[in-house]
């Protein structure tokens, strides 16, 4: 019996060792029981060679939190608590919070999300702060601002267009006096920040917001370089090339320094469009390298601030006659295109300019159009980008005045609702399942995958799969 309520109070566990057993149970012995029932049970599986630490078997763990579920329905609280207090004491704040989360102490936990957000997306897992936010919820978020503020960047980052709008709209209004408990200098700086991503008002005012939070940023601020990168990007749509270009550089010497990979990434990836507008390979070239090895590094392949760089590769890989390796890159950057929307308008805009520049130089004018059009979408939401819209006027004259060309190449890319659904035909799942999880119509699922046949010019779900991953849309 002793055993029985060891191995169901334990079972809140994700892992499991000794120190942690005895803190939750409010009693010692637990490391000497853990090796008793590895010794004589299957169900416990270790996890390191010193039998330090152990994880039970799912389906074992599983029907244990039933088994807690029912017998003892009141300590589950009070056991994921004492958990999130040990793990916390020990150095462990993410796993501390994911026990919090299992609690009522929600000002605890939106103290440890706001904290953890930053470094834990910048990890690559933007999934885990995602699902941080949505399990707090939108009113723990709105009692924070701070966190809206990261809510909203997030939306941002992962083309949540409505979420994003909405959460700016309230950081717009919101009012926050002290000091946000996530580095940065004030939630006024954070929200000049996220003003000055999503340009709503023009570059002007975007680098109004951009210097405000430079200014305020101090030299060891992990959001330092952040404000120092959107300041160059509004000098680019302001046409200061020179301008810029010094404050990308600034940015990527404060960002490997302060942890801020964003800003590296983006950075490195502008310098390099610049270098080649200049007609300096060499020195983009240079620049890719650190972004390309910065983005894998950091699994950041499906990020809004990798699509750049993967389009600027392709750039230069056509430019030295690397067609295997511009297809390579073409195909990363128009996979991870959607998440580029009008609420990151100027990377967006520059994004598909430099895309469709690549297109044109291959002589696919198919896709160069329709990602004209699709600049054009933005322009729409976002019509004020100061140097974008010349840019992406020239480019349009450049394409008009090869409309006679007789060969056209390739297809009309993936849609981003068809870029969605994609990842789904790899399954077992019927059209009507499908559209449940993506709360569209069956209708609408057949119509978006027939699209996707003749786009890829396919007759059947597995080839299409297939074709998918041979192009880079699917798979690695």
């Amino acid at each position: 019996m002793v055993f029985n309520g060891f191995l169901r109070r334990t079972a809140v566990l994700d892992q499991l060792s000794g120190p942690l057993c005895d803190a939750i149970l409010e009693e010692e012995g637990s490391g000497q029981r853990l090796r008793h029932l590895e010794a004589t049970s299957l169900f416990l599986v270790p996890l390191d060679r010193h039998r330090g630490w152990y994880r039970y078997h799912a389906l074992f763990r599983e029907f244990l939190q039933g088994e807690l579920r029912r017998v003892e329905p009141d300590a589950i609280v009070k056991l994921h608590l004492r958990a999130a207090d040990w793990y916390e004491v020990n150095g462990s704040p993410a796993l501390a919070l994911e026990h919090l989360l299992n609690t009522t102490e929600r000002d605890r936990c939106v103290r440890l999300v706001a904290e953890l957000a930053m470094p834990t997306y910048q990890a690559g897992q933007m999934s885990t702060v995602q699902r941080w936010v949505s399990t707090l919820g939108d009113r723990a978020v709105e009692e924070y601002p701070p966190l809206a503020v990261m809510a909203a960047g997030i939306a941002v980052l992962t083309g949540q267009t409505a979420q994003a709008q909405r959460w700016a709209a309230f950081v717009d209004t919101a009012w926050f006096d002290l000091v946000p408990v996530n580095g940065s200098a004030s939630f006024d700086s954070l929200r000049a920040m996220l003003r000055a991503t999503m340009c709503r008002a023009g570059p002007e005012q975007m680098l109004t917001d951009a210097s405000l939070a430079a200014a305020a940023e101090s030299p060891w601020s992990a959001w330092r370089a952040s404000a120092i990168m959107l300041c160059a990007e509004a000098q680019l749509l302001l046409a200061d090339r020179d301008r810029a270009t010094a404050l990308f550089l600034e940015a990527c010497a404060a960002g490997p320094t302060l942890g801020d990979v964003d800003a590296t990434v983006l950075s490195m990836a502008e310098l390099a469009v610049l270098a080649m507008d200049r007609g300096q390979c060499a020195q983009a070239a240079e620049h890719l390298k650190l972004a390309l090895a910065c983005i894998d590094d950091h699994r950041l392949q499906d990020y809004a601030i990798s699509v750049l760089a993967f389009a600027a590769a392709a750039r230069l890989a056509v430019h030295r006659g690397d067609r295997n390796e511009a297809d390579r890159q073409l195909a990363r950057a128009m996979r991870a295109r959607p998440t580029c929307t009008f609420t990151l308008p100027h990377i967006a805009v520059r994004v598909r300019l430099q895309l469709a520049t690549v297109y044109a130089t291959i002589a696919d004018h198919a896709t160069a159009r329709h990602l004209l059009r699709e600049i054009d979408d933005i322009l729409g939401q976002r019509p004020a980008l100061g140097a974008l819209v010349d840019q992406v006027s020239e480019l349009r004259d450049t394409l008009a005045a090869s409309a006679d060309v007789a060969a056209v190449t390739g297809g009309t890319p993936l849609t981003p609702a068809e870029l969605r659904l994609l990842p789904y035909l790899q399954t077992h799942l019927t059209f009507n399942q499908i559209g449940e999880r993506l709360f569209v119509s069956r209708n609408t699922v057949s119509s978006e995958v027939g699209s996707i046949y003749r786009k890829l010019g396919v007759s059947s779900r597995s080839d299409a799969v297939q074709s998918a991953i041979s192009i880079g849309l699917l798979g690695g």
